[in-house]
């Protein structure tokens, strides 16, 4: 099995891209629920705190910290995409390799790791999880999706619910990329 070069902080907390294989798919919307489920299932079992998350047709984003002296979020990724992937029907296209595998083809196998450094940087990828429905064209402002942290954030006061309305608040959080 591959050793991919991954930051491992125990306790850290940590930014996250998780892509479905078929990008113009829309199975986690779809199935939003058995999605919820299973990062349900897997909190429970291997505790972490959710900080933010975006959920989009085919790919999410989030932030997570762990909990002191655990860096397991690997671990974590395989429970959640292997639940997701039981409880959805089966049709996708399966390659050849993934068939041999016993592998469903729903998700891309690796992600996308980023350790959050200081203050700054998890602020900027806040506001990129949160504005990442509009960066990608599926609704106009951040407060129209329902498939994020931003309104139980609002309801916190970490953003108000009008936040990157203004043309600067979309500049600086479209930048983020």
């Amino acid at each position: 099995m591959p050793n991919y070069r991954r930051n491992r902080l125990p306790g850290g907390t940590y930014f996250f891209t998780v892509n479905l294989l078929d990008r113009k798919s829309h199975l986690l919307i779809k199935h939003i629920n058995m999605l919820r489920e299973g990062v349900r299932i897997t909190k429970r079992k291997h505790p972490f705190h959710i900080d933010a998350w975006v959920v989009l047709p085919d790919h999410l984003h989030c932030i997570w910290t762990l909990p002191a002296g655990d860096d397991d979020y690997s671990g974590r990724w395989r429970a959640i995409k292997k639940h997701f992937s039981k409880a959805i029907p089966v049709g996708e296209y399966r390659s050849k390799t993934r068939i041999k595998r016993n592998e469903r083809g729903v998700w891309q196998r690796r992600f996308w790791e980023h350790t959050i450094k200081d203050d700054k940087d998890y602020a900027a990828h806040m506001d990129y999880i949160h504005y990442n429905p509009v960066k990608h064209g599926w609704v106009e402002t951040v407060k129209e999706w329902p498939y994020s942290t931003f309104h139980s954030l609002v309801e916190k006061g970490v953003y108000p619910i009008d936040w990157a309305v203004s043309s600067v608040d979309c500049i600086n959080a479209g930048e983020r990329d």
